[in-house]
C-alpha cells in the first residue's frame, strides 16, 4: 500500500508545578513523548508520502498550551510549541513537494488523557468548561472533524497552519 495521510496523536500531560518544580526526568519524558514522538513519525511519514508520488498531509497535535500560557504545564507547555515549531519547518521544506504540514491545537477534549488531567490535577472539570467560551468540553469527534478536513482536498492550499479547537479559549 501507500501512504496518503498521517496523523501524529500521542501526548502525555502530567501537572508538574511550576518551571522550577519540574523534575529531569519528567522533563525528558514529555519531550520524548510529545515532541520527539511527533518528529519521528514525520521522519518516516515524509519519505513514504513521497514515495506515492502523489503528494499528501501530515497533522500533528499540539495543544492550546502552545498558544495560551497555562501555569503548571512548564514542560507539556513547551513540548506542544515544539511540535508547531517542527510542523511549520517541515511544512515550508515539503509544500514544493506536495505535502501539506498542519497542527491541531485542542482544547479540553473528552478523552483519556483528559481524564487523568482532572483528577490529579487541582482543576476542576467544571474549571476547564468555564475557561472556554463555549462552556464545555469537546468531543474527540470534533478533532477529528478537524483532522479529516485538513487532510481533504477542501485544504489543499493550507499548510504550516495551527488550527485551534478549543471552543474559543484562546480568544
Amino acid at each position: 500500500g501507500r501512504l496518503d495521510f498521517a496523523v501524529n496523536n500521542a501526548g502525555v500531560s502530567p501537572w508538574t508545578g511550576n518551571t522550577v518544580e519540574c523534575t529531569l526526568e519528567t522533563w525528558q519524558r514529555v519531550i520524548a513523548v510529545n515532541l520527539t514522538g511527533t518528529w519521528l513519525g514525520m521522519k518516516h511519514q515524509i519519505p513514504a508520502i513521497l514515495k506515492n508520488g502523489r503528494g499528501g498531509a501530515i497533522v500533528n497535535m499540539t495543544s492550546v498550551a502552545a498558544l495560551h500560557v497555562f501555569e503548571g504545564y512548564p514542560v507539556y507547555s513547551a513540548s506542544k510549541w515544539g511540535v508547531v515549531g517542527v510542523t511549520k519547518v517541515a511544512a515550508r521544506e515539503f509544500a514544493s513537494q506536495g505535502i501539506r504540514v498542519n497542527a491541531i491545537a485542542p482544547g479540553s477534549i473528552e478523552t483519556p488523557l483528559f481524564s487523568n488531567v482532572v483528577n490529579s490535577t487541582p482543576t476542576s472539570r467544571a474549571d476547564y468548561e468555564k475557561q472556554t467560551p463555549m462552556g464545555r468540553i469537546a468531543k474527540s469527534e470534533e478533532v477529528a472533524a478537524a483532522a479529516t478536513w485538513l487532510c481533504s482536498d477542501a485544504a489543499s492550499y493550507v499548510t504550516g497552519a495551527v488550527l485551534p479547537v478549543d471552543g474559543g479559549m484562546t480568544l
